[in-house]
């Protein structure tokens, strides 16, 4: 077992919460404004982050007309991967609370209350839905059997589905985690330091279609995914 205490979740809440929804963009022309809609259509007090990380297709432009009270851009001079946009994202929301939101149709913002309803009610300081993999690649679906194995071996968990991008949580507690990874090895990075910082992580199912065109994601990104979870398994929190 580690050397940790579970926390415990957080007190009710009755209060509205704000939720920002952090969304890293590289190269999504053809995806990026539906997908705004379809995360502003969900009734939720919302505020958008939105980081272009150096798109080269015609994305910062498209991006740009996007802006409003609600929605925030920020733009990478370059690409600094998936892992840089997402502590970028962190460091300029103002939310309660945080989410990841992946800038294509793989994920279905509609499923966020239900995952923010255990947070509100004080069952939960992190929330993270659960893919069905079945309409993924063998190899993808294998790869992430795998590194959520991993994670339970080393961290002493049962958890299902630690490579899922909507990962919520309170915004304080993403801001000390500290993040450090670039790329998509963040997704580890951040499980692991939830759970050496003695969070439980509550797991809800979602809605989930793997994306077969345009995927930036691939089986290479396994081996610095493995290597986050090895290295941040003595990790502890500075505040």
């Amino acid at each position: 077992m580690l050397d940790i205490h579970l926390r415990p979740a957080v007190s009710l809440n009755t209060d509205p919460m704000t939720l920002s929804i952090l969304i890293p963009v590289f190269n999504e022309v053809s995806t990026i404004t539906a997908l705004v809609e379809r995360v502003r259509a969900v009734p939720l007090d919302q505020e958008i982050i939105l980081v272009n990380d150096g798109s080269t297709d015609g994305t910062y432009g498209v991006v740009n007309k996007l802006v409003s009270t609600r929605l925030k851009v920020i733009h990478h001079k370059t690409n600094h991967g998936k892992g840089a946009s997402i502590r970028t994202a962190i460091e300029a929301a103002t939310g309660d609370m945080v989410v990841i939101q992946d800038a294509d149709f793989e994920y279905d913002p509609r499923d966020l209350p239900r995952l923010l309803s255990p947070i509100s009610k004080g069952q939960a300081n992190v929330v993270y839905g659960v893919r069905s993999l079945e309409s993924q690649k063998l190899i993808m679906r294998f790869g992430n059997w795998f590194i959520t194995s991993a994670t339970n071996m080393l961290y002493d968990r049962q958890l299902k589905d630690v490579e899922t991008c909507y990962k919520m949580m309170r915004r304080d507690i993403a801001f000390s985690l500290d993040l450090e990874c670039r790329r998509f090895d963040v997704e580890a990075e951040i499980t692991a330091k939830l759970l050496r910082a003695g969070y439980t992580i509550y797991e809800l199912p979602i809605s989930y279609t793997a994306r077969r065109e345009n995927k930036k994601l691939s089986p290479r990104d396994g081996f610095p995914t493995v290597c986050a979870l090895w290295e941040y398994r003595n990790w502890k929190p500075k505040r």
